[in-house]
């Protein structure tokens, strides 16, 4: 009878505990994108906002939008702003591209992430239109121009805890896709060795 007991004891201690580590990974997998969405709500963490239309007007406050482009060194990609810096005011659209390059002999597959600093000026940059997110697909030695289209929010001047700032930037960086194979394993599939590539 004590033995029985003991058993049942056990096996809903061990369900317990079962549940509990269930539980704790479907909250893994829930708070990243959770964690996205309040900082994409809020522009914390250099999150942007998404717009569907540009404002009506525009303020006359000189602003200056840096570019930057970073790769991850598992893609064998060049990636590169056209442009190093654009002037604009408060409220003003501006579209500029980015510039992809595989430098590898196998068609690889990126994808971009996105942040501006100061972080704290998320809230106020909006993009009309993005590659971010987005599986960009290079053959062997393809290039591509990536474009952006942005504006800043007015909103920023009368901020008391932004009006100061005057410069932004964005920062780009390519990663390689979930299920691109990494060149090692393309290499064995079509029965070569991978390509040694150094990224400029």
């Amino acid at each position: 009878m004590a033995e029985a007991h003991l058993k049942r004891r056990n096996a809903l201690t061990a369900a317990t505990a079962m549940a509990v580590v269930a539980g704790m990974v479907g909250f893994a997998f829930a708070s990243a994108p959770l964690y996205r969405l309040v900082c994409q709500k809020l522009g914390l963490g250099g999150a942007t906002q998404v717009a569907t239309v540009a404002p009506a007007q525009t303020a006359a406050v000189p602003m200056t939008v840096r570019f930057d482009a970073n790769t991850d060194k598992e893609l064998p990609w060049v990636f590169k702003p056209n442009q190093k810096t654009v002037d604009l005011r408060l409220g003003e659209t501006k579209t500029v591209s980015y510039r992809v390059r595989n430098t590898s002999n196998m068609t690889t597959t990126g994808t971009a992430t996105f942040n501006v600093t100061p972080e704290k000026i998320g809230q106020y940059f909006n993009k009309l239109e993005c590659f971010c997110f987005q599986s960009q697909t290079l053959a062997p030695g393809q290039e591509a121009d990536l474009a952006v289209t942005f504006f800043i929010d007015p909103a920023l001047a009368t901020d008391a805890t932004t009006e100061e700032v005057r410069t932004i930037t964005l920062s780009y960086t390519f990663f390689r896709a979930k299920g691109d194979l990494p060149l090692d394993a393309q290499a064995k599939v079509n029965g070569a060795n991978a390509p040694q590539t150094k990224l400029n």
